[in-house]
């Protein structure tokens, strides 16, 4: 019963974002238990504070699915920003690096960026969010920087990771900055 509700609402995501999700029901048919937990996973992808500082989580969430550097994954990171009504304009420039273009989602990747880095030096871009956003922005970008990465790396460890080169915003084509 669990197992045949999750390959259903696992089909609905897939049409509705155009999505390939056969590695998700893969996983569902492999372990129950592991589908429910691939479906619990967004609990952390999709927290994305507060309204007004929806295009910094976008930012941040993108900066770090295309980190995993997964074309797909970073495309539907693309359409759920969209959905959130962050600016496509915005979300190319990030794409492309263009990060004083990309206003608040550009301050969102390069805090994801830098909080992936590795780097113990402040995160700058961390206390400007806090200064204009508050805590629940930082939160946020923090939960999107750490976990958008996971798709794209379980992906890969599944043997169905895709290389980024370009993402569509609007119908424009944004090639990737490295």
């Amino acid at each position: 019963m669990i197992r045949s509700l999750l390959q259903s609402g696992t089909r609905s995501f897939g049409k509705k974002y155009g999505y390939d999700v056969s590695y998700m029901h893969e996983v569902i048919d492999a372990s129950t238990k592991a589908g429910l937990a691939l479906t619990l996973l967004p609990m952390l992808t999709q927290y994305k504070g507060p309204v007004k500082a929806r295009a910094v989580w976008a930012g941040a969430l993108l900066a770090s699915t295309l980190d995993g550097d997964c074309g797909p994954c970073g495309q539907l990171v693309v359409s759920f920003a969209l959905e959130e009504g962050v600016n496509g304009n915005e979300l190319l420039a990030a794409i492309e690096g263009r990060y004083d273009d990309a206003a608040d989602v550009g301050l969102g990747f390069q805090f994801a960026r830098h909080a992936i880095s590795g780097s113990y030096d402040t995160n700058t871009f961390g206390e400007t969010i806090r200064e204009r956003f508050g805590d629940q922005a930082v939160i946020a970008a923090s939960f999107a920087a750490g976990s958008g990465r996971f798709y794209p790396v379980f992906k890969r460890g599944l043997g169905e990771g895709h290389a980024c080169q370009q993402l569509t915003v609007n119908g424009r084509i944004g090639k990737v900055a490295v």
